[in-house]
């Protein structure tokens, strides 16, 4: 199980991961945050990433804010940083 700390940037012209912020990964998603749509595409965009099924990725904390952690099943730690790289 892998886990990823972002700082999203919600209404972005496209999903994708623009750099470093620190410990976190500053992630643009092309979603409103509203209703859950960012959220929703942030699942998205992470499951894509990893290769898994969506319901194998969870919102840890940070739901309701920009800064959130996200926990991937089915995929390692070193994985996981290697395809965000």
């Amino acid at each position: 199980m892998a886990r990823v700390a972002v700082k999203v940037h919600p209404r972005a012209q496209r999903s994708a991961i623009t750099g470093r912020l620190g410990d976190a990964w500053k992630l643009d998603l092309a979603a409103p945050p509203v209703d859950g749509k960012a959220n929703a595409e942030c699942i998205r965009f992470f499951a894509e990433l990893a290769g898994v099924a969506r319901g194998k990725v969870r919102i840890v904390t940070g739901a309701a804010a920009r800064m959130k952690v996200v926990e991937i099943e089915g995929v390692a730690q070193e994985e996981l940083e290697r395809r965000l790289g």
